[in-house]
């Protein structure tokens, strides 16, 4: 029979004078006052974009689709299994936390009732909400379409992160000494892990995407220059491609099928296309 030993527990008495009482009232009031106007009010970067909202003015698209290609996605749902497999190989390939993926996977249901799965990367939206806020310009648009992160100047505001409204971005709250569960058997992690007090997310895996490009590969077409979720999904419920080659794999799904976007009205012109499931149980 074992015993438990009592630990001393010493009590603690904090005396505040009435004039720290007043400090922390007035602190307190500060702060209800501060909170609106840095969110939502003139000094918040949400501001304009909330603004615009309200007005019903066309977002601008930042210049996103001014170059030859338009990397985006097709996503067919009434293919995608639920597997997760494009989850576990984007933790591998990216050294992505297991237990904050930028690539997951939900069961969801039709309205006939039918379950299917919503699988999420980045949207790479086209007039993003995380670009217009990010007051440091880390996160940006590129010519080819994609949003993209520059962790040297991200501050860790976490504007764009409020911003996202597919909830697709994530924070480093600490330094990574994790095991990724991932590696190898999903594959070999292909970029350096993000540094402690940045934003990270799914950027289509824009490193196999330029390198395949200096080796004149075509992303899309071959494995190289291809979205790890896209490689290795089982059923082929993924495509990947340039939205403004009329004969790309996506273009000629998306001529071909009825397609959505998610909260299309948000007019975000995300990058990803859903072919939606069939309607029977």
């Amino acid at each position: 029979m074992t015993t438990q030993k009592k630990k001393n527990k010493k009590k603690v008495v904090v005396e505040l004078t009435r004039g720290d009482v007043l400090k922390v009232a007035v602190a307190a009031v500060g702060s209800i006052i501060a909170a609106p106007l840095l969110t939502t009010g003139p000094l918040s970067p949400f501001g304009q974009l909330k603004q615009q909202q309200l007005e019903g003015v066309e977002p601008s698209g930042h210049g996103a689709q001014t170059g030859e290609y338009h990397w985006g996605m097709v996503i067919n749902l009434d293919q995608c299994i639920g597997c997760e497999y494009c989850m576990r190989a984007c933790c591998a390939t990216n050294d992505v936390r297991a237990d904050d993926p930028w690539n997951v996977v939900l069961p969801e249901k039709t309205s006939g009732g039918a379950t299917f799965f919503l699988s999420r990367p980045c949207l790479h939206c086209q007039n993003a909400p995380c670009v217009e806020v990010c007051p440091v310009k880390a996160t940006y648009h590129r010519e080819d379409g994609l949003v993209v992160m520059d962790y040297d100047r991200c501050i860790g505001c976490r504007y764009c992160q409020v911003a996202c409204p597919y909830d697709a971005r994530q924070f480093n709250w600490e330094e990574r000494t994790d095991e990724n569960p991932y590696v190898p058997a999903w594959g070999d992690p292909e970029v350096e892990r993000r540094p402690r007090g940045v934003v990270e997310k799914c950027t289509f895996c824009i490193h196999r995407i330029d390198a395949g490009f200096e080796k004149g590969l075509i992303p899309g077409e071959d494995r190289d220059a291809t979205p790890a979720c896209v490689n290795i999904c089982p059923v082929g419920a993924r495509t990947f491609g340039n939205l403004k080659d009329p004969h790309s794999k996506v273009s000629q799904l998306i001529e071909s099928n009825p397609t959505l976007r998610l909260r299309d009205e948000l007019g975000t012109e995300t990058s990803v296309y859903y072919i939606p499931p069939k309607e029977g149980m």
